[in-house]
């Protein structure tokens, strides 16, 4: 006989009915943590964004809906969408929103600048301790470019390759603190190399490139060696699942993970060159200014210098 999983996060357990995309939107469900987690977030960047136009300052449109559309959009997606109905029991539902979670949200928080935000717009004191925590030493070491690399390649490796995977299975604490450590260890490596907020751990651009190339690879060789596996990730939790009242639908627990380590390939390599492409043309960009300015200046100096000798021949 064989047992049923000792417990699982997100209703794994349940005979949830069989997975299409349809079920990604139908299948919603009330997690607290992503609940709360997100209400906080958008309200208090929303209440930045009110606070500046009440005093008569602007605030990008595009930055606002990068944070609160995009960036905790997306979270609140992967963690409570049919994706969270799922993702413990298909390892290609999780592989998609570790995706999302790992890279889309951390850059789509960046773009959003909530620290600038919070810097303009916060009274006295709380502005005083975030500068205080912005210039203090764990910040500096924790945005340390080669660590955040290394925190941002290891951390999936250690997730898939230990006992991390499957204990988030099997515990809904380790589950959402899992989801919680995507995106904190994706924030550390990719907000210093967006370079809008003033964080510790800015590079210049070519640095900048440099490191987003590294992650292509990476996702690369991960994704194929997952689908390479012979062993299951998540030990015996996935063919267990077979053995309940949905496996007659489930697929093969070893085809699906091939599937997942596709999916983990193919997307992780498609926003690390969307990543690219963005540093790239805010290299563009910071370059033009620069030069703009070095024009004005030099033009500067020239009309001081012919003006100066003006009075001179006078």
């Amino acid at each position: 006989m064989v047992l049923p999983p000792l417990s699982a996060s997100s209703g794994a357990v349940l005979d949830l009915p069989s997975f299409g995309l349809s079920r990604v939107i139908t299948e919603w469900g009330l997690s607290p943590v992503p609940f709360v987690v997100t209400a906080w977030a958008v309200g208090l960047y929303v209440w930045g964004v009110v606070s500046l136009r009440r005093r008569g300052d602007r605030w990008p449109v595009g930055r606002t809906v990068s944070f609160v559309v995009l960036g905790m959009g997306a979270f609140y997606f992967a963690t409570s969408s049919g994706l969270a109905a799922y993702d413990t029991t298909l390892v290609s539902v999780h592989m998609v929103q570790h995706m999302i979670l790992a890279m889309v949200v951390p850059l789509a928080l960046a773009l959003g600048a909530p620290v600038t935000l919070a810097l303009r717009t916060l009274p006295a004191t709380p502005r005083r301790w975030l500068l205080v925590v912005l210039h203090s030493r764990v910040a500096k070491v924790l945005s340390f470019p080669p660590l955040t690399l290394a925190l941002y390649l290891v951390s999936p490796w250690a997730l898939y390759f230990s006992g991390w995977y499957e204990a988030s299975l099997r515990s809904d604490y380790v589950h959402e603190m899992m989801h919680l450590h995507l995106v904190l260890v994706g924030a550390l490596f990719f907000w210093p190399l967006m370079g809008i907020d003033p964080v510790p751990g800015r590079v210049a651009y070519p640095f900048r490139l440099l490191l987003a190339m590294l992650t292509l690879p990476f996702h690369a060789f991960l994704g194929i060696t997952i689908m390479g596996q012979t062993d299951l990730l998540g030990g015996t939790w996935y063919p267990d699942l077979h053995a309940g009242p949905m496996g007659s639908w489930l697929p093969d627990p070893h085809d699906d993970q091939h599937l997942a380590g596709g999916i983990l390939w193919g997307s992780g390599d498609l926003v690390g060159l969307v990543f690219f492409g963005v540093l790239f043309t805010q290299w563009v960009r910071s370059s033009m200014k620069e030069a703009a300015r070095e024009d004005r200046r030099l033009d500067l100096l020239e009309a001081r210098e012919r003006t100066a000798a003006e009075h001179h021949h006078s």
